[in-house]
């Protein structure tokens, strides 16, 4: 039998039987493991399974179907692993905040840059604008247009007093959507704001450290209609780069890409090389330097042992 994964709370899988509203809750048969993929979760949520029902009412996993794209990340623990945050997504919103917490931009580009290897488009949601002093709007503003001179659709929201919940919900509908971001940066608020009957759980940003504490222990799958579903994944720290090859990190900055093409070299590493564009574009700021300074760090993630106190 087939069916969708649409919950995961560690070594039990809700699997959405296909062509039903039932669901049924399974194991993964044996040593499951996906080819190539050293992965701390063989199955991730929004993947599709074929499954085998059991005398309990309970059901074994037997296969996975073909991935079109997914989101992955370095797994925090286990260097040499990877987690599957979700797959099979039309887009993912990724949530920021400038303030309560602020979004450092290298976790933003390098999520970005992570869902440009897995082609996933992404849509930054600029969260808790009710908070932000005039110094903030214009900070906020200047992200907005940095992300979208590099080519990123760029949305700005209050999940508290509504502003802007419109066109995020207008961009959600009829597509298979990842809502992932810092924990405390709003995702829960946004969205109870955009489906209320969900009723997640929510909580207050911890005053002491100005972040945000875990609300989301598991990720879960939301039918909103239209054919359109919402992932709620928990709130991530930091977020390192898995299996990217020092040489391709260019390629997943979108104008990093566009203006390599007319380095010197074509193996240019952008980082000493005679004849760099990309180096000469930053310089004449038009590559801003914190997504140049993002790019640095990534090409570091081959670094034995960094993320052993995690990122």
């Amino acid at each position: 039998m087939h069916g969708l994964v649409i919950r995961n709370t560690g070594s039990w899988y809700t699997v959405k039987i296909d062509g039903t509203d039932n669901t049924v809750e399974a194991k993964v048969k044996g040593n499951f493991r996906l080819k190539g993929i050293r992965s701390t979760n063989p199955i991730a949520i929004g993947d599709k399974v074929e499954y085998i029902p059991q005398p309990d009412g309970t059901a074994l996993i037997s296969a996975i179907d073909d991935r079109k794209n997914y989101i992955i990340r370095k797994a925090t623990n286990l260097s040499k692993q990877s987690h599957i945050i979700a797959a099979n997504l039309d887009q993912c919103f990724l949530i920021v905040t400038v303030a309560q917490p602020e979004t450092a931009t290298t976790f933003i580009d390098r999520f970005l840059a992570s869902a440009e290897a897995y082609r996933v488009p992404v849509v930054l949601v600029f969260n808790k604008i009710d908070v932000l002093n005039e110094e903030q709007r214009e900070y906020l503003d200047g992200m907005v247009n940095l992300y979208e001179y590099v080519g990123y659709k760029c949305l700005k929201v209050s999940a508290k007093t509504g502003e802007g919940i419109d066109a995020v919900a207008e961009e959600l509908n009829g597509k298979v959507t990842l809502l992932s971001g810092n924990s405390g940066v709003g995702k829960s608020t946004l969205i109870n704001k955009l489906f209320p009957h969900l009723n997640l759980k929510t909580s207050e940003i911890s005053d002491a450290y100005n972040t945000g504490k875990h609300t989301t222990t598991f990720s879960e799958m939301y039918p909103i209609g239209n054919d359109g579903y919402i992932i709620d994944t928990p709130g991530i720290k930091g977020f390192g780069t898995f299996n990217m090859e020092r040489e391709e990190v260019g390629h997943y900055f979108k104008e990093i890409f566009r203006i390599s093409a007319d380095c010197r070299f074509n193996n240019c590493t952008h980082t000493h090389e005679p004849g760099c564009a990309v180096r000469q574009a930053v310089e004449n700021h038009d590559i801003s330097e914190s997504r140049y300074t993002s790019y640095l760090s990534m090409l570091e993630d081959g670094t034995e042992d960094k993320y052993r106190q995690g990122y």
